[in-house]
């Protein structure tokens, strides 16, 4: 089952989609860190550990080819996660964030991939990781709306998320919209 949780920049949709998973009930949950580190990202990230601390996640980073990180859940004993008898068995993976994920695997090695390879690959990856586990959620960008005219390499960028996110969209069973840190449904 994957659920899609989009938003603006600083929309509230990770804090969001922190707390959708951990209402879900499920034992063991999984965060799967997208965003390169770099000193640029330093804050971001830490801000984003600080929000998940104490929320009972396992964090694994991937900044391309998530698909790896089901050989890392596969490795990890479940049965430590959680003592409550009522949670869920299986696990929940939090992937955020396409838009993080796109970027670094369309602009890996330094080269411009093709959007259309960088598509493929990606929805190749994230059905493998949904088929592996029992629940995914991810979160992406709303990247859209600025109206700014960007180079060739912006451009095929954004044409690649928002391929991505119209897919994941329609197989999605739930999807989100944040706005202000509300979530609506769609």
């Amino acid at each position: 089952m994957i659920t899609l949780v989009y938003g603006g920049s600083s929309s509230g949709k990770s804090e969001y989609a922190e707390n959708l998973v951990c209402t879900t009930g499920y034992k063991n949950k999984y965060y799967l860190a997208t965003m390169k580190h770099s000193d640029d990202a330093k804050d971001r990230i830490m801000r984003h550990r600080n929000l998940r601390q104490g929320k009972g996640f396992v964090t694994l980073e991937h900044d391309v080819d998530i698909v790896n990180a089901i050989s890392e859940i596969d490795s990890i004993d479940s049965g430590d996660f959680s003592t409550n008898k009522a949670d869920l068995d299986g696990e929940i993976v939090l992937l955020e964030c396409m838009s993080n994920l796109v970027a670094n695997e369309m602009f890996r090695d330094g080269e411009i991939n093709s959007a259309d390879d960088c598509v493929a690959k990606i929805l190749s990856d994230v059905k493998e990781l949904e088929e592996s586990v029992s629940s995914l959620v991810i979160v992406t960008n709303n990247v859209f709306e600025d109206g700014i005219s960007y180079d060739v390499g912006t451009k095929e960028y954004l044409r690649a998320l928002g391929a991505i996110n119209r897919k994941l969209a329609a197989v999605a069973e739930e999807v989100y919209e944040v706005v202000v840190g509300i979530g609506i449904k769609l």
